[in-house]
């Protein structure tokens, strides 16, 4: 099906202007690793699982090849969420020209969405952007994504600086991640 897609691109161009969250004191503590070695089999299953419900389809078609050449480029950057031992989440960072870092994916498995982990752990994505030395960091969204992700990023301190539209062919549903699985 066709769909109108709104992308928002926003950033922030200073540390004093980012607003990081901190966690809830009542909380359970999500604690954020780097992935050290780049693992393809890994960065797919969280975008394929994290995705899926906001039509995340670019990359399910690429090979393990592919993977390998996107994640082993320099300044590029895996991190997953942790709450007591069980993944909830992760996001990717890459370093670019000038001093900017993108955050290009970032999200919660979906068991964790609505459980009031995403603006600490995006606080935390937001930090470690900033101590790779970048004085920008910056991320797109889109009318496909989570309702709450463009006031979550606004909130933080994110501005936007463009906005485009564009049509993109969808599947009626999201794609299934078990066999036999509908919607």
């Amino acid at each position: 099906m066709q769909t109108q897609v709104i992308i928002t691109h926003l950033e922030v161009t200073s540390r004093s202007d980012f607003r990081p969250v901190d966690p809830n004191p009542d909380a359970p503590t999500v604690t954020v690793i780097r992935v050290e070695t780049p693992l393809p089999e890994l960065n797919r299953f969280f975008y394929a699982t994290v995705g899926r419900g906001w039509f995340w389809l670019d990359r399910l078609g690429w090979s393990r090849a592919r993977w390998m050449e996107y994640l082993f480029r320099p300044g590029v950057e895996t991190w997953i969420g942790y709450l007591q031992g069980t993944p909830v989440g992760y996001f990717e960072l890459e370093a670019q020209s000038g001093g900017s870092v993108e955050i290009v994916y970032f999200g919660l498995l979906p068991q964790f969405v609505g459980r009031g982990f995403g603006r600490s752990f995006l606080s935390a994505a937001v930090e470690r952007a900033w101590g790779t030395g970048a004085s920008r960091v910056w991320v797109h969204t889109c009318s496909l994504d989570h309702p709450r992700a463009l006031t979550n990023y606004e909130a933080l301190g994110f501005r936007v600086f463009k906005t485009e539209g564009k049509i993109e062919n969808l599947p009626d549903s999201p794609p299934e991640l078990w066999p036999g699985e509908m919607g």
